[in-house]
């Protein structure tokens, strides 16, 4: 199992003094002999933060029950501008549509492999339906169309809402961003994510028609937090399809800034030829066009989310 390294930093006597510490399994291990009060208490500390699962990668759902807003493309080209900013990034596809996968230049006709349908309703491990993909830093669960029919089969099983979240849980220390791409509905598929992840990231087109959906939305995330994940927060809001030069934009903008105060990211995406292009290729917009406008403002993107939470 991948380790992930640290030091604890203290004052003993004026100078400034360091412990390596390491985490394996359920454990943090110091391979120093510390007698000081203080610095086992900091090693206590630590232990509870990792098992509360602070040093582990946080899921984040890319969810909005709306289609055409975007959902793919953002999951998509977060992920690969998240990896190329030295991330170890997972995107998950639980879309039966499957454009996450083809996004990445995985056939989703042909993709010969355990799928995240497999997860859900068959009795494959995580380890076993990730696949390594050509851009740095990006792993990928890819879909099958099979999940078009996973809700019904689905009904009739034990734990059926957390069938994702066990099957993620054991590779949330080898990735620091696990991004899942919600089919655009609230089923069970999609309150499957919601019971798994620590946040939701919420992409709306700045069109009249994508507020309608955004209180049902809010009241499942609501309701899963109640019943299923108390931990379970909005990420922030991403205005999607951005044109500066409409009334309509503005007024968009002003609607959703006010219902989600504090929530909305800084960066746009605009309208981009780039953007609608890359997917053709099997490419995220970062490899087909670095320097167009769609890339760049996911770049943006993706300085927000890190510096969000580090």
């Amino acid at each position: 199992m991948k380790q992930k390294f640290g030091k604890i930093f203290y004052v003993s006597r004026g100078t400034i003094c360091k412990i390596p510490f390491y985490f394996r399994e359920n454990c943090v291990i110091i391979e120093t002999a510390i007698t000081d009060p203080e610095i086992q208490r900091l090693g206590k500390l630590l232990a509870w933060k990792y098992c509360r699962g602070d040093f582990m990668g946080k899921i984040i759902a890319v969810a909005n029950q709306k289609g055409g807003v975007g959902k793919t493309t953002t999951a998509v080209n977060l992920a690969a501008c998240l990896g190329a900013k030295k991330k170890n990034i997972l995107l998950v596809d639980i879309d039966p549509q499957g454009n996450a996968t083809s996004g990445l230049g995985i056939s989703k006709k042909n993709v010969g492999h355990a799928t995240s349908y497999d997860l859900l309703i068959g009795d494959a491990k995580a380890e076993e339906v990730v696949i390594h993909t050509e851009f740095r830093g990006v792993d990928l669960i890819p879909s099958s169309i099979q999940l078009a029919g996973a809700e019904v089969e689905l009904v009739e099983m034990e734990n059926r809402i957390i069938r994702l979240k066990t099957a993620l849980c054991p590779l949330r220390e080898r990735y620091d961003f696990i991004l899942i791409d919600c089919p655009p509905s609230l089923g069970l598929i999609t309150l499957n994510a919601f019971t798994a992840v620590d946040s939701v990231f919420i992409p709306i087109q700045c069109e009249y028609y994508a507020l309608e959906g955004l209180s049902q939305l809010m009241a499942t995330v609501r309701q899963v937090k109640k019943l299923y994940n108390p931990s379970i927060e909005v990420e922030g809001v991403l205005l999607t399809m951005y044109d500066g030069r409409l009334n309509l934009t503005t007024q968009v903008v002003a609607e959703v800034k006010k219902y989600f105060d504090g929530k909305v990211y800084r960066t746009t995406i605009p309208r981009n030829v780039r953007l609608s292009e890359a997917p053709s290729y099997g490419l995220p917009v970062f490899y087909y066009d670095k320097w167009s406008r769609g890339s760049l403002a996911y770049q943006e993107v993706a300085k927000e989310l890190i510096k969000a939470n580090s």
